[in-house]
């Protein structure tokens, strides 16, 4: 009979992260109902001329019907993976994968994507009620079943597609690079993510979604016009067919080097003004221009190599499996050395919630500099002022959040902090 260790520091830590991950998501989203319950409909003075209380009495409705569904969807999540690691769920798929076959590749595989069932198979109500209940009842969604079905078989299927090499270099460098694995890891991770930018506008984003060249006229010669006067050479200027799916709208760039590219969606076309969509791609230039994509990769792969330097000594410490149930003797065999790398995910990628205020920081400050550079290249902040305010109205995004909410769960800064530092 497979048993778990509870004096084992590695279960302690899991069972601590899961503790502290869980209690500080429900009190955040408690802070956040409350203060939607007193403040939710009251409409700021600096947005008097652009909202209305219907629309945030319907925001409010949007946010607590997501925040109902929330709750049991959160419970169920944490009281299954406890269920997991306590009964012994995954030693013994480790071992009867083991007995089907002795093909290390084969037995990750199997392993990851097994593994992975009960949780698709928990979350599956609770997505089809987000997308077929709330989104369609307010007015979001248009998706039909077949096409939620189709997307989520094509999901799974590229992220396999994807995944399969990486695991298949990652047990290959575990059996023939014992000591230096984590080096060449992370450098074939670094090229990997390079080459997933390059191919992703061209392959893969295709499969979901059709992408159109922007029709000649005046909004595709001022954007045109716009990218030439800051040096942006991009493959060209593409819609994207996002209606079919959803009523939420967005730009971005997407692609690296001469695969980039600027993707608009359809709805934010119909819901902006020429020169708001203008301001809004003024924006996305500014990361262009300040290099934040180059900064944030220059602080990426130096934290992916120190966490793959602690891993390489943790995976190899039988102490870490027998916790959990795993039997491997005095040596961890290589063909083990994955089980590690999940326990790893497992044991403490509950703690990677405590580390995003930080993160966070850094990219809401980002997200100022690039409304900054907005301003200037428009020569006035009022358009990417009032486009802001349509698509937070227009997406029933809520206009005040408590400041520890928006410190924990908002990479962007809120709406009111924007438009005042904009007309600043």
């Amino acid at each position: 009979m497979i048993s778990i260790d509870f004096s084992n520091y590695f279960v302690l830590i899991f069972l601590g992260g899961t503790a502290v991950s869980f209690l500080l998501d429900m009190i955040l989203e408690r802070i956040d109902f409350s203060f939607r319950k007193k403040h939710g409909t009251e409409i700021p003075e600096i947005l008097s001329d652009s909202l209305d209380t219907q629309t945030l009495e319907k925001t409010c409705r949007y946010e607590d019907a997501k925040y109902r569904l929330w709750i049991p969807s959160i419970i169920l999540e944490v009281t299954l993976s406890l269920y997991l690691v306590f009964c012994g769920f995954y030693p013994a798929l480790f071992e009867r994968i083991w007995s089907w076959t002795d093909n290390s590749f084969f037995a990750a595989m199997l392993f990851l994507v097994l593994g992975g069932i009960p949780g698709a198979l928990l979350s599956l109500p609770f997505a089809l009620y987000s997308e077929f209940g709330i989104e369609k009842q307010f007015g979001f969604s248009n998706m039909t079943f077949g096409m939620w079905l189709g997307d989520e078989l094509k999901g799974f299927l590229v992220n396999l597609i994807i995944m399969a090499p990486l695991l298949l270099i990652m047990i290959a460098l575990f059996k023939y690079a014992s000591d230096w694995w984590w080096i060449l890891l992370g450098c074939v991770y670094f090229v990997f993510s390079i080459a997933i930018s390059l191919i992703y506008p061209i392959f893969i984003a295709p499969i979901f979604n059709k992408f159109t060249p922007l029709e000649d006229g005046e909004l595709k010669t001022r954007l045109e016009a716009l990218l030439k006067k800051c040096g942006f050479k991009a493959s060209g200027l593409f819609v994207m067919d996002a209606s079919r799916r959803s009523g939420h709208s967005n730009a971005y760039f997407t692609g690296f080097g001469k695969s980039k590219r600027v993707v608009l969606y359809d709805t934010l076309i119909e819901q902006l003004t020429t020169e708001e969509i203008e301001a809004v791609l003024a924006h996305e230039l500014g990361h262009y221009k300040h290099h934040h994509i180059i900064k944030k990769m220059l602080v990426m792969i130096p934290a992916v190599f120190a966490v793959l330097f602690i891993v390489s000594f943790l995976v190899k410490m039988p102490y870490l499996y027998s916790g959990f149930g795993f039997v491997t003797g005095e040596t961890v065999p290589y063909q083990m050395m994955f089980i590690g790398v999940f326990l790893m995910s497992l044991v403490f990628g509950e703690w990677g919630g405590l580390l995003t205020p930080i993160v966070n920081t850094f990219s809401r400050h980002d997200e100022f500099q690039a409304d900054a550079f907005a301003k200037d290249l428009c020569g006035t902040g009022e358009p990417l002022c009032t486009a802001l305010i349509k698509l937070n109205k227009e997406n029933l995004s809520e206009v005040q959040v408590p400041k520890i909410y928006s410190v924990f769960n908002y990479n962007h800064p809120p709406l009111l902090e924007r438009i005042a530092a904009l007309r600043g």
